[in-house]
């Protein structure tokens, strides 16, 4: 029951996280279209690659927050950090990208190394699962272990590469309507981001 509960944990937060529009899911697109599908199934195994250790990267250190509380505090002025870095980046994003930047086509026997290294420099992956897999330990809903984290991730890799497929099969589809809402998006999460930062930085002030 554990495995079949915890791939479907895995299944649906990588879902939710792989569906909204980000830097990854534009790549598999204009890869798709540039490049067609088989080259893009490689792409999408080397995104999908790296997701698995970031999603059991994640459950871990949820587990070690969740048994040290006294770590909390240091948790929380490195996260603010974070993510003032982040909003940083988003504005960043958003206003380079009105910018209209020729990409270089990739060759496909290096796609799936190019999926690895885009992968890589998705930031938001490991908070993503930490956040996620810390409520799911304090709804108890998820109990930490070598198998259980095993089990999550690897139905975090299934959820994140159908996700990712989909935007491939369909990519001539919602390409331009794609671009015009990760144009917004970045936007959105930069103010998101700022605004949460923001918040901590006053909690932490308010509690010395």
């Amino acid at each position: 029951m554990n495995l079949i509960t915890n791939l479907l944990l895995g299944f649906c937060i990588a879902s939710l996280g792989s569906i909204t529009p980000s830097f990854l899911n534009l790549t598999v697109v204009k890869y798709s279209l540039r490049n067609g599908k088989k080259s893009t199934f490689y792409l999408i195994a080397g995104y999908a690659t790296v997701l698995f250790f970031q999603a059991s990267l994640g459950a871990y250190l949820a587990n070690v927050l969740m048994k040290n509380s006294e770590y909390i505090t240091l948790i929380q002025k490195i996260g603010t950090g974070i993510l003032f870095l982040l909003s940083i980046n988003f504005f960043r994003i958003y206003f380079v990208s009105k910018k209209k930047i020729q990409g270089k086509e990739i060759p496909k026997s290096k796609s799936y190394f190019y999926g690895i290294l885009m992968s890589l420099l998705n930031m938001m992956a490991i908070p993503f699962y930490f956040t996620f897999i810390s409520l799911l330990i304090g709804f108890e809903y998820f109990e930490y272990s070598l198998s259980n984290a095993l089990y999550f991730s690897i139905g975090s890799t299934i959820g994140s590469f159908v996700l990712y497929t989909l935007y491939a099969i369909v990519a001539k589809n919602i390409e331009h309507r794609l671009n015009f809402i990760a144009a917004k998006m970045d936007f959105i999460l930069g103010c998101l981001t700022s605004v949460v930062a923001i918040g901590n930085l006053t909690y932490l002030a308010s509690s010395f």
